[in-house]
C-alpha cells in the first residue's frame, strides 16, 4: 500500500531533505509541498495526502496556527527542529497524531513513522515524547497509567525507544545490548501490553491514537 505524504516547511533547502529522506521507502509518495501554512491549506484540499508533515517556524500562518484545520483534513505529523514542551504539548492538543524532532530518527525511523501516521497511531521523537510525559504527569515522572504495563527499567527505555521510532538495530546500540536480548525484551513487553505489533505497542504505551 502507498501512503501520500505533503511536506510542510518554509526552508526550500529542508523540503527537498525531508523528500530526500520520504523517498527512500518505496510505501511513501511526495505529493505536495508548502512553504507557510496558508499554502498548506490549499496544497492539502488539492492533493488529499494521507500524512501532512508540518514545520512550526513559518512565516505568515506557521504550523502550529494552522495544526487543528489540517487535522480536520489529514493526519498531522510535526516535524520540525522546535523542541520547547509547550510547542510540542500544544501541537498534539490542537490534533498533531506525533511530533518528531530533527536529528532523533533516521531514515527508516522517519518512513515508519510516517506510515504509523497515515494509521492514525501516533509517534513522538525523544524530546516530544519527555515533554509528553512531564506534561501528562506534571513532573519528570512517567505519565500515569503506564505503571500497570509492570514493565522493569530496562523494557521501559526499550518500549521509549520503540515509540521513538527505533528499529532494533538502534535500540541495541543505544542500549548496549545485543539485538537477540533487545528481541527478547520486546517479545516480553509485546506480552505484558497485550499487543503483537510495534504499532499497537506504541498506542498502547503513548495512549495516542487519532480517530479518522
Amino acid at each position: 500500500m502507498t501512503y501520500t505524504v505533503c511536506i510542510v516547511d518554509d526552508s526550500a533547502v529542508m523540503r527537498r531533505g525531508i523528500r530526500s529522506l520520504v523517498e527512500t521507502d518505496d510505501d511513501l509518495e511526495i505529493v505536495g509541498e508548502a512553504g507557510d501554512g496558508d499554502e498548506a491549506l490549499v496544497r492539502v484540499r488539492e492533493t488529499e495526502p494521507d500524512v501532512v508533515l508540518l514545520d512550526v517556524r513559518m512565516p505568515s500562518r506557521d504550523g502550529l496556527s494552522v495544526v487543528r484545520e489540517l487535522s480536520e483534513l489529514t493526519h498531522v505529523l510535526m516535524l520540525t527542529f522546535s523542541d520547547e514542551d509547550d510547542v510540542i504539548l500544544s501541537a498534539l492538543e490542537e490534533g498533531a497524531v506525533g511530533y518528531l524532532v530533527h536529528g532523533t530518527f533516521d531514515a527508516d525511523g522517519l518512513g515508519a513513522m510516517v506510515r504509523a501516521a497515515a494509521e492514525g497511531i501516533g509517534s513522538l521523537s525523544g524530546p516530544a515524547l519527555a515533554a509528553l510525559r512531564r506534561g501528562r504527569s506534571g513532573s519528570g515522572a512517567p505519565a500515569p497509567g503506564r505503571s500497570r504495563f509492570d514493565l522493569s527499567e530496562r523494557q521501559a527505555e526499550v518500549m521509549d525507544l520503540i515509540a521513538a521510532g527505533r528499529g532494533n538495530g538502534a535500540i541495541a546500540k543505544e542500549l548496549f545490548l545485543s539485538e537477540k536480548t533487545v528481541k527478547n525484551h520486546i517479545n516480553q513487553i509485546f506480552a505484558k501490553l497485550g499487543v503483537s505489533t510495534r504499532a499497537e505497542a506504541i498506542v498502547a504505551w503513548l495512549g495516542t491514537r487519532t480517530e479518522s
